[in-house]
């Protein structure tokens, strides 16, 4: 999937990207995960079979479009780090793993590779924050009665870093291969999962006072029996 990201400088860089991973159970609170583990049990959802657990997805679900479809109305979009290997440089953006909640209950991978993925039109070069990664936040916002709710909102220092994620996907390498994208996690959605129609995700540098923003609409298609 060719995608082009804009960059501080005002130049771009063009990614073609072959490979998508989604990296699940990102969290460093182990605790909190089996908790949530536990959470999913109840509604059904299997254990999964390792954490972190790398979900492979199609890459040409990646989309840097603000109007996107998905079927039926069980879909939610959950805010995470994107990185990515272009030219032989990582890069970080901002990308939604809009999930089919509905089929989620029946395989979590299934449900992963059924909606399209969101991502931002802007980077950074994952060198310029490395240093101070865990002061980053990443947000979201819904629509809801016509108005703008926080959806989701936490630290990085929450999440494994990408260097971490990176090193067990790939058997101990120091970056991702060439033209391979990974999304680094998620945080919790206050008052709940649900879907909603519009979706905001931002990821903010404290330190410099800017964000990587994206927002996008879903368009819900009927399913048809």
């Amino acid at each position: 999937m060719k995608l082009s990201f804009s960059l501080p400088d005002n130049t771009t860089v063009d990614a073609d990207l072959k490979n998508l991973v989604i990296a699940g159970w990102a969290g460093r609170d182990m605790a909190a995960i089996e908790h949530h583990i536990e959470e999913l049990e109840a509604l059904g959802i299997s254990r999964p079979s390792a954490v972190p657990l790398f979900y492979r997805v199609s890459a040409n679900q990646l989309s840097q479009d603000q109007d996107v479809q998905v079927l039926g109305a069980e879909s939610s979009g959950e805010v995470e780090t994107f990185v990515f290997n272009a030219g032989g440089e990582l890069y970080v953006s901002i990308a939604s793993d809009h999930t089919d909640r509905k089929l989620e209950a029946h395989s979590v991978a299934f449900s992963k590779q059924a909606c399209i993925k969101p991502v931002g039109a802007a980077a950074w070069k994952l060198s310029d924050v490395a240093q101070y990664w865990d002061e980053l936040v990443i947000r979201s916002w819904i629509e809801e009665n016509g108005a703008a709710v926080l959806y989701q909102e936490g630290p990085l220092s929450s999440l494994r870093t990408p260097d971490d994620l990176i090193a067990r996907f790939t058997d101990g390498q120091a970056i991702l291969p060439e033209g391979c994208g990974m999304t680094c996690g998620t945080v919790g959605a206050i008052g709940g999962i649900r879907p909603a129609a519009s979706f905001t995700m931002e990821l903010f540098d404290p330190r410099r006072n800017r964000s990587l923003r994206h927002s996008y609409v879903t368009e819900s298609l009927p399913e048809m029996a």
